[in-house]
């Protein structure tokens, strides 16, 4: 039996920290589309959800997201917390008090509120080891999740994100976007996993995913989501517990 036959029977609660990303408002979106997964978003502050979703928010301050996590008990936890160096105001503890204290944090008190699964949206490249601040600030957050002890851990690698951003306007990424037709193809070997890719079928992974019955901890670079992508629409599809 594959590992794709181990997915739960919908409608599952997946809680969603990071809702207001372009990830995370792709998860919300998809997610509303069937009956597979209720979502259970969490976030710091009100935000307008995307239209037709269907879902429950949870608005408080981080410090009370283990009271939601715990009140909730939702079967899978996506975490699409990130933010950018602009806007922590170049600020590398600001930038670090979001993607690795926040996620860390998260992650625990999913897990002590009895939370089996969780996916990480890390990114392509993410090294503790690497000499970018970014990637080895979201390596260490990868390392650090991986040390909280999930059933199963699924950590995604997307190279850049494609996809319009409704709050936050990243003007150089913008411009990565557009040329990202004419880059990708030049981009081979070891550069391969900083591709673009739909922020949409990353969503899609990071569902599918979720539902997961296997343990372990697995990461997927673009290839591997598109897979999951896959596996996602067709048990949408077919209606088959996959």
């Amino acid at each position: 039996m594959s590992d794709a036959r181990s997915l739960a029977r919908g409608p599952v609660r997946v809680a969603l920290v990071g809702a207001t990303g372009l990830v995370g408002r792709k998860v919300i979106a998809i997610a509303s589309l069937g009956d597979e997964a209720r979502i259970l978003g969490i976030a710091r502050r009100e935000a307008p959800l995307p239209p037709g979703a269907r879902m429950e928010m949870f608005v408080a301050e981080p410090d009370k997201w283990a009271e939601v996590l715990e009140a909730v008990r939702p079967r899978a936890l996506i975490c699409a917390l990130g933010t950018t160096m602009k806007k922590a105001g170049g600020d590398q503890s600001a930038f670090r008090a979001v993607d690795f204290d926040l996620v860390l944090k998260t992650a625990e008190a999913a897990k002590a509120a009895g939370v089996p699964n969780m996916v990480l949206v890390s990114a392509a490249g993410a090294d503790a080891r690497s000499k970018s601040f970014y990637m080895r600030v979201k390596g260490e957050a990868e390392d650090a999740v991986s040390r909280v002890g999930f059933k199963r851990l699924d950590i995604l690698h997307p190279g850049l994100l494609r996809g319009e951003r409704v709050y936050d306007l990243r003007f150089a990424e913008r411009a990565a976007i557009i040329a990202a037709p004419l880059i990708d193809p030049l981009l081979s070997g070891k550069w391969e996993r900083f591709r673009s890719i739909d922020a949409a079928l990353v969503a899609e992974a990071a569902l599918g995913l979720a539902l997961r019955r296997a343990g372990g901890r697995f990461t997927h670079d673009n290839e591997a989501m598109r897979r999951a992508a896959r596996e996602w629409r067709r048990v949408r599809e077919t209606g088959e517990e996959a």
